[in-house]
C-alpha cells in the first residue's frame, strides 16, 4: 500500500482509475503485475505500448516496430509523452495499464503523439534492468547475471574481459582470454576496480563512466591501434568478471576508527600472531612483551600478503588474514623466530593496526621537496629494475612522475623537472616492454614526447611497442624521426632492420591469404602484381 498525506491509499484494482502522483495523468489498471518491485529512475525498461486518441485512432505502437521498446527511464525528452517515465515507475513486472494524458501544446508537432488531443497509452511492462550508481560517477547496468554468491575483495586477483568506447570508437580492449590484475593495484582507470568488487563471477555489465572515474582532465594519448581519449571524456565500458582468486582473505574482527587507511608508502605499526594451518605459531610481534613491528608498506619489508592487507586497515582495526603461499613464503622452507615454515604453506595472521603515518603527498611539499622525493623514488625504481622486478619498478617510476606532475616550476628548476619527468616516463616504458604491456609503453612514450618531441629514446621505445602491436606504419614514422635526430644510433638502425623484416613477413602473410582466397573462390589465375 502507498501512504498519502494523512491517509492510506489502497492498491489499484483492475478497472479502477486514479491519478498515481503524476500531475494530470490518470492510470487505469488492466492487468495486475507480479511481485512488489517497480523500476526506478535511470533503469532501462522494456515494454510494449499502443498510443491512441480518444476516438480510437492509433498514432503509434510497438507492433509497428515488431519488437518491444527499451529505454532508460528519465523525466526528459527521452520519454514521450512527457510524464511517461513517471508512469512506468508505478508499474510492476508483467502489469498492463492504460494511461490518459491531457492535451499538451508543448508536445510538439514533430512527435508521434498529437499535441492538441487527449491521448491514451496502454503499456505492458515486460522487464527492466536496474542501474546501480557506484561512487558519484559510475552507472552500472546488468547485461548478464553472475553464477555465484561471492564477490571479489580489494585484495583478490581478478580475471576480466572488457571493451571501452568513447563516442563510438573502441579506445581499449582486452585479449579474448581477458587480463588478470589485483583489485587493489587497479587497472585501466579508477572505475574498473571499483566496479569489479560489485560483480559476481560470470556477470556482464555495461558502465557509463564520468571523467573523474575515467581519464579525468588529462585524457590519454593514442596507443597502438587505439585512438586517443580526449580530456574529460565520458566512457562506455562493457565488462565481464570471468573469475577471481582469493589469495589473501581478510576477516575483520574489530572495526577501526574513521575512513582513513594506511596506504602504499605509509609507515605502519602493527602487532600480530602468525600461525601455520595446524595452529603452530611461528612468529609474534607486539604481544607478550614483544615489540610491535614498524615497517614501510610497499617496500618488501614483510611478506607481500601482509604488506597488501595492512594497506586496507584502519587505526585500531583487528583482522584475521589467510594468506596463500604465492603471497607468503612461496615454495621455499623458511626458519622464523618460533618455528620453521614449510614449503607452500598457507599462513594465518591475527593482526591489529596500532597506528600509521602516511607518506607526505606532493601538494603538502615544497617544490624542492617534490624534486627530492621524485629522485628518491626514481632511484628505488632503478634498483628494482636492475633486480628484474619490473612491476614494482614501474610503480616507483609512476610515483616519481606523479610527485612533480602538478607543481609550478620556473627557469632552471622547470628544466630540471622536465628532464626528470621524461626520464621516469621512459624508464616506466622500459618496464612495460619487459612486461609485454605494449599499449601502456606506447602511452608513456607519447607523454614523454609531449615534453621533448625529438627524444630519440622515446621514439625508439614507442617504435618497439608499435611493432609489437602491429602498427608498422607508425613504427616506421617514429624510427625515421629518431634517425633524423641521431643518424648514427646503432640501436635505432637495428630496430629499422627488424621493422623491415616484420613488414616482409606481414606482406608474405597478406599475399598468402590473397592466393588462398582466390583458390577458394575458384577465380582465374592472377599474377603476383595483381
Amino acid at each position: 500500500m502507498e501512504e498519502g498525506e494523512g491517509e492510506v491509499i489502497h492498491p489499484l484494482q483492475v478497472g479502477e482509475e486514479r491519478v498515481p502522483g503524476t500531475v494530470d495523468v490518470k492510470k487505469k489498471l488492466v492487468k495486475p503485475g507480479v511481485g512488489w518491485e517497480t523500476p526506478q529512475l535511470d533503469d532501462e525498461a522494456t515494454f510494449d505500448y499502443i498510443g491512441t486518441t480518444l476516438s480510437g485512432g492509433i498514432f503509434d505502437s510497438t507492433k509497428n516496430h515488431r519488437k518491444p521498446l527499451t529505454l532508460a527511464i528519465d523525466e526528459g525528452e527521452n520519454m514521450v509523452p512527457n510524464g511517461l517515465g513517471n508512469c512506468i515507475m508505478t508499474m510492476k513486472r508483467g502489469e498492463i495499464a492504460l494511461f490518459t494524458f491531457p492535451a499538451d501544446p508543448n508536445r510538439g508537432h514533430d512527435e508521434d503523439s498529437p499535441p492538441s488531443s487527449v491521448i491514451q497509452v496502454e503499456i505492458k511492462l515486460i522487464s527492466w534492468t536496474p542501474v546501480i550508481v557506484i561512487g558519484e560517477g559510475i552507472f552500472k547496468r546488468y547485461i548478464e547475471k553472475g553464477n555465484n554468491n561471492e564477490k571479489p575483495g580489494v585484495l583478490d586477483d581478478v580475471l576480466v574481459r572488457y571493451q571501452a568506447e568513447n563516442d563510438g570508437s573502441v579506445v581499449a580492449k582486452t585479449p579474448d582470454e581477458g587480463i588478470e590484475f589485483c583489485v587493489k593495484d587497479g587497472h585501466l582507470c579508477p572505475a574498473l576496480p571499483l566496479t569489479v568488487v560489485t560483480m559476481l563471477p560470470g556477470e556482464k555489465a555495461k558502465l557509463v563512466v564520468l571523467p573523474q572515474y575515467g581519464f579525468r582532465e588529462e585524457g590519454r594519448s593514442a596507443s597502438g591501434k587505439f585512438p586517443e581519449i580526449p580530456p574529460t571524456s565520458v566512457l562506455e565500458i562493457e565488462v565481464e568478471l570471468v573469475s577471481f582468486k582469493s589469495k589473501i582473505r581478510k576477516k575483520v574482527i574489530r572495526d577501526g576508527e574513521g575512513p582513513s587507511v594506511g596506504d602504499d608508502g605509509a609507515t605502519v605499526t602493527v602487532t600480530y600472531v602468525a600461525k601455520l594451518e595446524d595452529g603452530t605459531i611461528f612468529e609474534k610481534k607486539g604481544v607478550e612483551k614483544e615489540e610491535p613491528l614498524v615497517f614501510v608498506t610497499d617496500e618488501e619489508q614483510v611478506i607481500s600478503g601482509l604488506d597488501k592487507a595492512v594497506t586496507t586497515m584502519k587505526r585500531g582495526e583487528k583482522a584475521v588474514l589467510t594468506i596463500s603461499p604465492e603471497y607468503g613464503f612461496g615454495n621455499v622452507e623458511v626458519q622464523r623466530d618460533l618455528a620453521k615454515v614449510p614449503q607452500c604453506a598457507v599462513l594465518t595472521y591475527e593482526v591489529e593496526m596500532l597506528d600509521f603515518v602516511k607518506e607526505k603527498r606532493p601538494w603538502e611539499m615544497t617544490n624542492q621537496e617534490t624534486i627530492v622525493a621524485a629522485n628518491r623514488k626514481k632511484e628505488e625504481g632503478n634498483l628494482l629494475h636492475k633486480n628484474q622486478k619490473y612491476q614494482r619498478a614501474a610503480k616507483k617510476y609512476n610515483q616519481a612522475a606523479e610527485c612533480i606532475a602538478n607543481g609550478y616550476f620556473y627557469d632552471d628548476e622547470k628544466k630540471q623537472v622536465e628532464a626528470l619527468k621524461v626520464s621516469c616516463l621512459l624508464n616506466g616504458a622500459a618496464c612495460c616492454l619487459k612486461l609485454k604491456d605494449f599499449l601502456k609503453a606506447t602511452w608513456l612514450c607519447s607523454k614523454a614526447l609531449m615534453i621533448d618531441f625529438q627524444n630519440v629514446k622515446a621514439l625508439y621505445r614507442r617504435a618497439q611497442s608499435l611493432i609489437e602491436t602491429g602498427d608498422l606504419v607508425s613504427a616506421e614514422t617514429d624510427i625515421k624521426k629518431a634517425l633524423e635526430a641521431d643518424p648514427e644510433n646503432r640501436e635505432v638502425k637495428s630496430l629499422y632492420r627488424t621493422l623491415q623484416q616484420s613488414k616482409a613477413e606481414s606482406y608474405a602473410r597478406l599475399y598468402a591469404n590473397i592466393y588462398a582466397s582466390a583458390e577458394k573462390l575458384d577465380l582465374m589465375e592472377i599474377d603476383e602484381k595483381s
